[in-house]
This record gives structure tokens, sequence and C-alpha cells, in this order.
């Protein structure tokens, strides 16, 4: 007499309404790590435009509220967590989806140990402890054990990742904001640095006003500062309200990003003018280090405590995305499925999210070995992963929705246009920044790798490094490259992978 079988699990998925609005709002705002971005490039935008500083911040801004745009009505179509690769794989077919996939997961590897060091290196300023801050052996140790521990929390759950934002989300913004009230306070009090005391002005906001050539470079700069908000769009599956909450997160982190950069600019030209920034641009994120103790005093670990929440909060948001779409892409066969599994009991991509910490550390190791420099050559390589993801989910957005455009005025600006020109103005920042970082001289280290700037030859080669990979996985296994793509087919393979299908609104292209 046979046994009856046992009916099959079914296959785990990500927790449902893990978050909600709030929560992703507050992961997109620390995925761009205010604090430290501010402090990383506050220095060399004023050595390029002056006091047009926030004119850039502004400009830099429009690119990415058009993109945010394509990225909010482009998840109301699809809540894949794999954001870009699902969505440009849908439009525009499954080469161009994988390697909008790839460079995703690849800005992850590459930051997340620098976003670490960082918060280590702070965290010891704040603390006084400015010896250990000066211990190479004694950084990478710890940056290696935040990276771990951040990687914990990712894997232990959504919901205690968004609790830990939370708080440190609030200690960063509190914090810029004490320093961007004291310096302005003091500023225009006649107690700033030698230099100084300037008055602002709405002139400032121009982004024309140092010409196009310093405005081309800033911009290059103030497009780092913005990125990392969809990190909240990744979040989608596991967010409530998925089809809207997710994208409207989106949108509202860059219009909150850009009032904070815009403060904190006019707050730090106000105290210490143009010179004394220009003189110390070269100290990157340790600018903040420097004006800490000229603005705050003796509560000078305030802020260094700030850029150290900010760089921690967004060593744990970065690695978010890029497990997620390593999850989306594996799931969908086009990277090894072992990458697919869920924790049973966490209902997060475990797998998925160590590997990404496990090539992070790797990457980390490796770059700083052979010279901080080089670490930061590979943050500048950076630009160009994201430009090329942005552009491809704009470029996406008005394909997708081609039949929608001429349906009314908003669906024209708002999933056709709007999106494209941010698209555009991307690409046309992706050539220039090929033809900026050609240059040597314009790389950190300052020395060639195989006759161009190392940002370039790192850049350049994880897109080349893609391409290898992809086109071998293709001949192993060819089932997503095999995959029916209209609309109706894909929610069925959907729901038939065990994920339920959420609610579309007009998705059919």
């Amino acid at each position: 007499m046979s046994q009856q079988q046992p009916p099959a699990e079914a296959p785990a998925e990500l927790r449902h309404n893990a978050i909600g609005f709030l929560d992703a709002l507050v992961i997109g705002l620390a995925s761009t790590s205010p604090a430290y971005s501010m402090a990383a490039v506050i220095g060399p935008v004023v050595a390029l435009v002056g006091v047009y500083a926030p004119g850039v911040f502004l400009a830099s801004f429009v690119p990415m509220l058009l993109i945010a745009s394509a990225f909010y009505y482009l998840n109301r179509a699809d809540q894949d967590c794999g954001t870009t690769f699902s969505w440009v794989t849908r439009a525009m077919g499954p080469w161009v989806g994988w390697l909008g996939g790839w460079a995703i997961a690849m800005t992850g590897v590459l930051v997340i140990g620098s976003l670490a060091d960082v918060a280590v290196r702070f965290g010891l300023l704040a603390l006084q402890l400015d010896g250990l801050a000066e211990n190479t052996v004694v950084i990478r140790v710890l940056t290696v054990l935040v990276i771990v521990l951040m990687t914990a929390v990712c894997v232990l759950g959504t919901e205690l990742s968004a609790r830990l934002q939370d708080v440190l989300i609030i200690a960063q913004v509190v914090a810029l904001l004490v320093f961007a009230v004291v310096a302005i306070v003091r500023g225009l009090g006649g107690d700033a640095v030698e230099g100084g005391g300037l008055t602002p002005e709405w002139s400032w906001l121009n982004p024309f006003g140092a010409g196009g050539a310093a405005l081309t470079g800033g911009l290059l700069l103030g497009v780092f500062i913005y990125w990392g908000w969809e990190s909240a769009v990744n979040l989608t599956e596991e967010t409530k309200d998925s089809a809207s909450a997710p994208g409207r997160a989106a949108i509202v982190s860059t219009v909150l990003l850009l009032v904070t950069y815009l403060a904190v600019a006019y707050a730090v030209l106000v105290f210490s003018g143009t010179g004394y920034l220009e003189a110390n641009a070269g100290e990157e994120e340790f600018i903040f280090a420097l004006l800490a103790g000229d603005v705050l005093g003796g509560w000078d670990w305030v802020l260094l405590l700030s850029v150290a929440t900010a760089a921690l909060a967004s060593t744990q948001t970065t690695i978010l995305p890029a497990s997620r779409t390593g999850l989306s892409m594996a799931r969908r066969h086009a990277l090894p499925h072992g990458l697919a599994r869920i924790h049973p009991r966490y209902r997060t991509p475990d797998v998925s999210t160590w590997w990404v910490a496990g090539i992070a550390i790797a990457w980390y190791l490796l770059v700083s070995a052979i010279s901080e420099n080089a670490l930061f050559d590979s943050l500048t390589a950076l630009s160009l992963l994201i430009a090329f993801y942005y552009a491809l989910t704009g470029i996406a957005c008005a394909v997708f929705y081609r039949q929608r455009l001429t349906r009314s005025a908003k669906d024209l600006l708002l999933i056709g246009v709007g999106p494209v020109v941010g698209a555009l103005l991307l690409l046309w920042l992706l050539v220039e920044s090929l033809a900026d970082l050609a240059d040597p001289a314009n790389s950190y280290s300052g020395q060639a790798w195989l006759g161009v700037g190392p940002p370039l030859v790192i850049g350049v080669g994880i897109f080349v490094l893609g391409l290898v990979v992809m086109f071998v996985w293709r001949v192993r296994d060819g089932r997503f490259w095999q995959e029916r793509t209209t609309t109706a087919e894909r929610l069925e393979s959907d729901i038939a992978a065990g994920r339920s299908a959420a609610a579309v609104e007009d998705p059919a292209p």
C-alpha cells in the first residue's frame, strides 16, 4: 500500500508588507548617505564653481527627479525587487536588461567597503581615538567587521533593517541641521574662518554662473550625492502598497535630499567662504572633520558622528539593492539559481546578500592594499555605472508605456519626455566622464593604468567583465534569454514562480 506523499512546500517568498512608506522613505534617504556625500563633494565642487555650488546641486537634482518619475511609473506596472533589471528586460530585451542588473550589483560591490571604512574612521575620530583612526590594520579589520555586521542585519530581516535606519537617519539629519544652523549664525555674526562670513545670495543657485566647463565637472560630482534613493524601490516586494509607496518614497527622498544639500552648502559657504574649501578640496570627505572643530568647538563630535552614522547606514542600505537585484536575476535564471534562495525564517535573500558582502570585502581589501587613492578611484568609477543604469531606466519607461504617451499631456511629460530627457542628460554626463577619466591627472592616484586613468580602467573593466559573465551564462543556461515577454505570459510566469501578481495599473506596452 503506497504512502501518500506530503504536499510540496511552497517556495519561500520575501516577507510581504514588512515595511511602510515612511520606512521606505528613510531607507531611500539613508542609501544616499547625505552627510558623507556632502562631505565628499563640497570641497571639489566649490573648487570648480565657487559660490555657485548650490546651483550645481540644484542642476544635478533635475535628471534625478526625472529618472525617479520613471522608477515610480515602472514600479506601478511591475513590483519586482530587481527594478531596472526586470523593467529593462521587459521593455528592451534580456541582453540590455541583464547589463542593467549587473551595473546595479557592481555599484554595491565598489562602494560598500569604502562606506564602511569611512564609518570606522569617523567613528574613531568622534570617540577621540585619533591614533587608531590612522592605524591601517585596525581600520581594515574593523571595516570588514562592520560589513559583516551590517550584512547580518540585512539577513535577519527587513523590519530590523528599517528600525536601525530610523535611528541612524535621525542622528544624521539632526547633526547636519545643528551644524548648518550654527555655521550660518556664526558666519553672519562675524565669527567665521578667515575669508568666510559671506552673505548668502539667490544668485548662488545659478548653475551657469561659473561657466560650462566648470558646470560639467560639478554635475559629475553632483550626480553622486543623489545616487542611492532607488533603494526604496528595490524593497517593493516587501513594502505595503507596493504598487505606489516605493515609487513615491523615491520621488520624495530626492526632494528632501535637495533641500538638505542646499541648506548645508549655503551654511558651509557662509561660514568658510570659497578659499578655505578650495584649499582643502583634496581632503575629500575629511573636510567636515576639519570644519567640525571650527564650527562646533568642543561639540565637533556631533558632526563627526553624523558622517559616521551616514556611512554606516549607507553600508547597510547599499547591500539591499545589490542583493535584491541578484535575487531577481537568479529567480529568472539570469544568474546561478542558488542566489535566489530566500531564508525560510527571516524571509530575506540570505545567499545573495552574503555573496554581495563577500565580493565587496574582497574588492575593498584588494584595492586598499594597492593604495588608499586606488580606493577613491574605484568610487569615481561609480559615475559610469550609475549614469548607465539610470539612463536605461528612463529610456525603458518611455518604451514600455509607448502606447500611453498620446493619451494625455501628463502621460507624455511624466512617462515619456521627462524620463527620456533625464536619460539623455545622464548619457551626456557619461560621455563627458569618459573623456575626463581618461586623463590620469584627473584620478586620485595620478598614475596611468593601461595608458589612461584608473577610474576609467575600473569602470570599463567591470562592464567588460559583465559582458563575459553574461555570454558565459547564456551558453550554460539560456532559459532567461528564451523567456516569453508579453505581459500576460510574464505575469503567469511570476505566479508559477511562487510570487503573487500585484495590482497593475494599465501595464501593457
